[in-house]
């Protein structure tokens, strides 16, 4: 073993051999190759030499378009932007024809949002060519695409690229597509301050997505059992307009809030439906739309009587911070060489912990706030913590991409914790880290728990007959179990649902928006029984 580890690889004649460590011995043998097989000349690496430059002097004639949360995400994120000074517009949420425009000129290969995605820029920038009759040179001068890059086992990390590239194949040439994570520096030439990254964009940044949460939230709690419809979804744009306009005139969010919550006080329920309760989680960004790029499949499970539990972004935040807190603790662990640190060390990482322990204090807390402005009780965003050691023994937490290692706990705590009737993981076609886990390790979830009711879906922009059928099979089971614990809990309270309807007329709280039964099984229909017949 000794002499393996202390190879001779010095030059030819050389008296003695030279010891050294394993990885000298790797770097002089590739370069003994590389001499040998004629590779010593540096290798010309294509670049990507699009035009991104956006600069504070543009700012005034330059609009920013983005897009791809929720409409209710979108539209407050506008009024932000727009508050800070920027020219902002939300695009709409992706159709059919901007998939068509995004396979028609996207590269072959991508996943689901990149070809919904850049379709949709792709239709709206020649919506401005073609009906409001600008030139492309104008939109190119007057327009640029804000985005967020990634990295890691999703391919999303590369397609920025890939938008320049259909960008410029749609007869755009050097539009800008920026990545939001590069903006607000100038350096060697480059400048890229006309969106400054600074502590007052990042604070109306997350005011608006943690509003925008709430809201969303108290929209799907109520809107499956609303008496009148459409109530919900006109309290649902009173609130998009009062919370716009607080943002914009740069007035407080939480009043805007309170106000939102007489909106939803207006809105009667009925919560004596037994409706079977189903939690959507997988791949980010189809988990999160609201379009076509899932099929609408939020709207669909409503449709076919169910009550949605949607994943907010201020968990996502708080999953980010988990990760790079896990980084940081790992670093601290590596083996130093010569006392060199690693380039992703941090020079202070008790202090970069401390700080990240700051932020996700700060995001219970701000999220808390705007819950009780809004009226949105017994609402606990994830534990991380806790799913981190849940999905420990099935899932590397190592391994990111879609969820990561949370959907796997997700589906677990939910199962042993009688969380939801049903879980429904959509992810995109192709999507390798989502695909990986809801194909590969839950399958091996629900081995060990069968009671799961899990149906995972992919998306691939035209096939919702499918999709929609292999939910509505699932649905069927979990409309079920609610229907089954509905009846449980009337034999158990001694109420029939007669009774227990006058009761719930009687007493008014129930018939509020606002009001949401305190959880003793899974489904709110039952909860509501049970909450009748304790305040007797």
């Amino acid at each position: 073993m000794h002499e393996r580890n202390n190879i001779n690889l010095s030059a030819p004649g050389s008296r003695s051999p030279i010891r050294r460590s394993i990885p000298d011995e790797v770097c002089a043998f590739e370069s003994a190759e590389r001499r040998r097989l004629g590779l010593d000349a540096r290798p010309n690496h294509w670049r990507d030499n699009n035009y991104q430059q956006f600069t504070k002097r543009q700012r005034p004639e330059t609009t920013m378009l983005f897009g791809g949360l929720t409409e209710m995400h979108d539209a407050l994120l506008e009024a932000g932007l727009l508050a800070m000074g920027y020219r902002a517009k939300a695009l709409a949420p992706p159709d059919p024809h901007s998939l068509q425009y995004g396979k028609e000129f996207g590269n072959r290969g991508q996943c689901n949002p990149t070809y919904f995605t850049v379709g949709n820029l792709i239709k709206y920038l020649v919506r401005l060519r073609d009906v409001e009759g600008m030139s492309p040179d104008e939109i190119v001068k007057k327009y640029v695409f804000v985005t967020i890059g990634s990295c890691g086992p999703c391919r999303f990390g590369t397609y920025i690229t890939e938008y320049r590239k259909a960008v410029r194949d749609a007869g755009f040439e050097d539009f800008r597509i920026l990545d939001i994570r590069r903006c607000g520096h100038q350096s060697a030439g480059v400048d890229l301050t006309g969106l400054e990254v600074n502590a007052r964009f990042a604070f109306t940044f997350f005011r608006c997505l943690f509003a925008a949460d709430v809201i969303n939230a108290l929209g799907y709690r109520t809107r499956p059992y609303e008496v009148v419809a459409g109530a919900t979804d006109a309290a649902l744009e009173a609130c998009k307009r009062i919370v716009s306009d607080a943002i914009a005139g740069r007035r407080s969010v939480l009043l805007a809030l309170r106000r939102c919550r007489q909106a939803f006080a207006g809105v009667e329920v009925n919560r004596l439906q037994p409706k079977p309760k189903v939690c959507i989680i997988g791949e980010f960004w189809a988990m999160t739309t609201e379009g076509e790029g899932n099929y609408r499949l939020q709207r669909f499970l409503e449709a076919e009587g169910a009550e949605c539990e949607i994943p907010l972004i201020a968990a996502w935040v708080l999953y980010d911070i988990w990760c790079t807190q896990g980084d940081v603790r790992e670093r601290m662990m590596l083996r130093r060489r010569e006392n060199e640190k690693h380039r992703s060390e941090s020079n202070a990482p008790l202090r970069t912990l401390f700080l990240l322990w700051l932020a996700r204090a700060a995001v219970r807390r701000c999220f808390h706030w705007f819950a009780g402005a809004i009226g949105l009780e017994r609402y606990q965003l994830p534990d991380m913590d806790h799913l981190g050691k849940i999905s420990r023994d099935w899932y590397p937490r190592q391994l990111y991409g879609g969820e990561g290692p949370m959907e796997v706990a997700k589906v677990i705590n939910i199962v042993t914790k009688r969380k939801a009737h049903m879980v429904v993981s959509v992810k995109p076609f192709g999507c390798m880290p989502s695909s990986g886990v809801s194909d590969g390790v839950q399958s091996l979830v629900t081995a060990r728990h069968p009671e799961a009711n899990f149906c995972p879906v992919e998306t691939s922009g035209d096939g919702s007959a499918s999709v929609h059928s292999r939910v509505q099979m699932s649905l069927f089971r979990a409309r079920g179990k609610a229907q089954e614990e509905f009846a449980s809990a009337l034999a158990e309270t001694g109420l029939d649902a007669i009774e227990a309807q006058r009761r719930a007329t009687a007493g008014g709280r129930l018939r509020s928006a606002l009001h949401y039964p305190r959880a003793v099984v899974t489904g709110t229909a039952a909860n509501a029984i049970y909450e009748l017949a304790n305040s007797t």
